[in-house]
This record gives structure tokens, C-alpha cells and sequence, in this order.
């Protein structure tokens, strides 16, 4: 069957990649894709939001799946567009998508169904929302309500940070209408955990774990980003933790969905916390396949991925064997320089073509061709350079080899991906 993968960032060119390999999959198309996937699918000059035209193309060239990748078309309904035309579709519902699309709204469901998470109050009045961030102790966690591209975050470890932290989000709108609600919860310390699981209704069918590196610098300093490198799996996490986490919270979020009368069908991205207790609680929902987790999650991935969003759409998933590699993977993402604030574009990337796909593999997340045919850069995180090895030491010699050998004017990229596993 010819399939329409609907986003452009790294996660896209990853699910690309995944799907290319199933014998079931005809044609790849990717809308609006970027330079990388089109080596892989054909390209379509349509954006994420513009739902209609979407349809009307998957309708003309009878797609007979859909899968979409970002946040913000899936918590404006896109999934419910292609359903009313009854066209197969991966991914949540819009009132599914809502529990990444507002972090009140999954607060407020944990804490109904007695979920683990963090202790926290909402706001939509600003200063009462100063008042109470004056009578709690730092660190303490600013969360916008609203999707902010992965940004809406700030731990704050002074008072001053989380004064600045809310004025932006509440009073500057720096997330725009997102901003018009915040949440402030306890600061959760130990080691954070990503486990992304195929989910239908109440079936939860959990991947491999993976863990994410969100701020720009080494040693977890500097702003949050989209993400700077991630690895799978946890060797230094033990496998009952992760079983923990899947039958106290991931699975009990599924069901607790079911009885809203918000059933869940697509990918549920829970992001964790280890506490020092060994207990896992929930930092976030995502509705989606995490950026840049699915680039170390489906190169482990040995079961066909195309057969298991089938299965989740056809309400099969429960029929369907997953198995994962022993493999490790690990992903150094290569940023423009000024990323996650203001950066350049369009500057010429060598050493691309050297790159030995045995090695690792390179998702490119921001990159274009220019008008001599050349690699440019075309975004905050420019590319994902993904190494395979028997274990987590191995994977990483391979990504940073493989990085070393791509270079661009200003290029950023973290020293201490996935260190964390070897210490």
C-alpha cells in the first residue's frame, strides 16, 4: 500500500525509514518532509496544518495509510479529518491528543485515577499565580499549559529563575495563547526516563525505553531544547522499574482515557522520573512519537512497523508479536549554533557524503538542498547521528565518530550523550 507521512523533522525521516522497510509498503509520500526524507519518499508541498488539501491529496492518490508525527496538526484534530472520510489513519483523536495538548487537563486526569506525578497547582491568573510560587521552595517547574514546540518547560533553581519563567509565559506570552495557563509542580529529582508504547484503547504495547538529553549543553545545562540526544536502552535502569512504570501509570493512563469517554489510539509517550526511592512518577504525556527518541527506539525495532499501526488501527494490536534487538542505540544531535534561540540557515554541510551507513545512520531533522545541489542547513536541530553497537559504549563510539566526520558553520552538538548509562 502507498502511505502519507504527515510532518519534517527527524522523527519523520526515522518513521520513513522504518516503514520503507516493510514488504507491505508501495510508495512513501511525506508532507511537507525536508530534504533528507526525500531520499526516501516523494516529497509533497503541503503543510502539517492544512488539513484539507492533506485529505484531498491522500483521497487522489488513495493512500491506504496515514501516519502523522507532530504535536500541533494532532491536537487540532487532523486525525478526526482523515476519519470522516474514511481514510486509515495512526494517531489520537483530538480529544485523545488533548492530554499532551494541555498539561492541566493530564495533571488533572492522574490525579482523578491516582496516577503518580508531582504534587502542582494551575493558574490562569498571573498574580495569583506569583502568590503561590512565593510560599514554595526551589527548584520548583513552570509548565505552559499549551503544546511550546518542547520548550514550555523551566526547572527553576532560583526564585528569580522561576519569577522570569512565569512573567514570560503569563505576562510576555512568549508561547502565545499556551501561555494562558500555567502549571506549577514540585521539582522531581533523579534520572528521567522516556517509554513510548502502541496503544489501542486500553492495549498497551510498551517499546523499547529510551532516555532524553533536553538541555543545549553537557552536564544538563543551559535552556530546554527539543532535544540534543538520546540512547536505548537503559542498561543502568532496572528492567522492574520500567515494568513499574508500565503497569502503575502507562497502562492505568490508557484505561483512564477508555472511562473519559477519550479513548486513545496511536503512539502514548510517557515521560519519567525515577525518584531516588526507586519509584517512577509522571512528568509528561506526549500523543506522539517523541523527536529524538524514535531515532534510537525504530532502528531497535525488529518487527514490522507498518504491521503494527495497521494493527492498532484495526483494533488487532493485541494479536500482533513486537520483538526489539539487543542492540544499543545511541543519537548525538548536531544543532546550528544560537539553537534553541535564534540560529542561521542555509550554510553549506560537508562531510555527509562520507558518512558509511554501516556505521550509524543520519536522520536529518533540519537540512536542505540549495540551488548548486549542495546540503544546507534548514533548521535548530539539523541532523540526528544515530550508532548501532552490542552495547551503549559501542553505539556511542560509533554516533560521535560519524558526527566528527559532518561539520557546518557554528555546529553545536553535546559531548555527553548517553554518559549517564556509563558512569
Amino acid at each position: 500500500m502507498d502511505i502519507l507521512v504527515i510532518g519534517g523533522g527527524g522523527r519523520e525521516h526515522a518513521i520513513c525509514w522504518a516503514l520503507a522497510k516493510s514488504p507491505k509498503a508501495d510508495k512513501i509520500y511525506c508532507a511537507p518532509g525536508n530534504a533528507g526524507i526525500g531520499q526516501i519518499a516523494e516529497l509533497v508541498s503541503i503543510q502539517v496544518g492544512e488539513f484539507e488539501r492533506l485529505v484531498a491529496f491522500a483521497e487522489e492518490m488513495k493512500v491506504g495509510l496515514v501516519v502523522v508525527g507532530p504535536d500541533d496538526p494532532l491536537a487540532d484534530g487532523i486525525v478526526d479529518a482523515f476519519e470522516a472520510k474514511h481514510i486509515p489513519v495512526f494517531g489520537p483523536r483530538k480529544n485523545a491528543a488533548h492530554i499532551e495538548g494541555s498539561k492541566t487537563f493530564m495533571k488533572d486526569l492522574l490525579h482523578k485515577y491516582n496516577i503518580p506525578t508531582a504534587a502542582y497547582e494551575k493558574f490562569d491568573n498571573y498574580e495569583a499565580a506569583l502568590s503561590y510560587l512565593h510560599s514554595q521552595p526551589v527548584p520548583i517547574v513552570i509548565k505552559a499549559d499549551g503544546l511550546a514546540a518542547g520548550k514550555g518547560v523551566t526547572v527553576a533553581f532560583t526564585r528569580e529563575e522561576a519569577e522570569d519563567a512565569l512573567q514570560s509565559i503569563m505576562v510576555d506570552k512568549v508561547f502565545g495563547e499556551s501561555g494562558s495557563q500555567v502549571v506549577i509542580e514540585e521539582f522531581l529529582a533523579g534520572q528521567e526516563m522516556s517509554i513510548l508504547s502502541f496503544v489501542d484503547d486500553e492495549v498497551v504495547r510498551p517499546m523499547a525505553a529510551a532516555q532524553d538529553h533536553k538541555q543545549v549543553y553537557d552536564n544538563d545545562k543551559g535552556p530546554n531544547t527539543g532535544g540534543m540526544g538520546t540512547y536505548s536502552p537503559l542498561p543502568h535502569i532496572a528492567d522492574r522499574i520500567i515494568e513499574e512504570a508500565v503497569e502503575t501509570i502507562i497502562k492505568p493512563t490508557a484505561k483512564a482515557m477508555v472511562a473519559e469517554g477519550r479513548p486513545f489510539r496511536g503512539i502514548l509517550f510517557a515521560g519519567l522520573m525515577i525518584t531516588p526511592d526507586g519509584k517512577p512518577k509522571t512528568i509528561e504525556f506526549n500523543a506522539r512519537f517523541g523527536d529524538p527518541e524514535t531515532q534510537v527506539v525504530l532502528p531497535r525495532l525488529k518487527s514490522d512497523l507498518l504491521e503494527i499501526f495497521l494493527a492498532a488501527v484495526n483494533g488487532t494490536l493485541d494479536q500482533v508479536e513486537i520483538e526489539w534487538s539487543d542492540e544499543a542505540a545511541v543519537c548525538v544531535v548536531l544543532a546550528s549554533g544560537g539553537y534553541p534561540a535564534s540560529y542561521p540557515k542555509g550554510l553549506p554541510i560537508h562531510g555527509l557524503q562520507d558518512v558509511e551507513q554501516e556505521q550509524s545512520l543520519v536522520f536529518h531533522a533540519g537540512t536542505a538542498k540549495n540551488a548548486e545541489g549542495e546540503w544546507v542547513t534548514n533548521g535548530g536541530r539539523v541532523l540526528g547521528v544515530v550508532g548501532l553497537g552490542k552495547d551503549i559504549a559501542d553505539a556511542r563510539d560509533k554516533a560521535y565518530a560519524t558526527a566528527n566526520q559532518i561539520s557546518f558553520e557554528g555546529k553545536h552538538n553535546r559531548s555527553d550523550i548517553a554518559m549517564k548509562a556509563l558512569r
